[in-house]
């Protein structure tokens, strides 16, 4: 995969983005081998963003590491600053299932019924909302109507 080009400003947003992170994904003394490259994948597919330490002294071979990751991953080079390399690839989105069944849950509320003499302790009664119900100021619980739906799309 070919590496993301970026403009110079939404570069400059993720190396602002990136500053606070600390880096995930280390290569050591081995250079880049497939379990470097595929760590570094997992990480990009979790956080977008990520940062690489890179242990070795040669500023070439670290040259060579951060285009070679960017092409092989097809992510944007964003920033390599000593030993710290910074990549960006946009997450995938994650599919979610609708489940159509489900309704919320049950709520739980605490009624306090307060006695008509002064000086006595509330009532204290605890209540289970189910998500078609509400409570009303009294503390009854009433169920809620169906919607109503007009006479037009009721002929319909």
């Amino acid at each position: 995969m070919p590496q993301i080009q970026l403009t110079p400003a939404q570069r400059k947003v993720h190396r602002a983005d990136a500053h606070h992170l600390d880096p995930v994904v280390m290569i050591g003394n081995d250079g880049l081998t497939p379990a470097v490259v595929k760590e570094t994948d997992a990480a990009l597919k979790a956080h977008g963003l990520i940062k690489i330490r890179v242990l070795g002294d040669d500023r070439a071979a670290r040259e060579a590491i951060y285009m070679q990751l960017a092409d092989q991953l097809g992510a944007a080079p964003i920033q390599h600053i000593g030993k710290l390399l910074v990549l960006w690839r946009p997450q995938p989105e994650k599919e979610k299932t609708a489940d159509e069944d489900r309704m919320p849950g049950p709520r739980e509320f605490k009624v306090l019924k307060f006695s008509k003499r002064g000086g006595q302790k509330p009532e204290v009664k605890h209540v289970k909302v189910l998500g078609n119900q509400r409570l009303t100021v009294g503390g009854q619980i009433k169920r809620a109507k169906p919607k109503q739906k007009s006479v037009k799309k009721r002929a319909v």
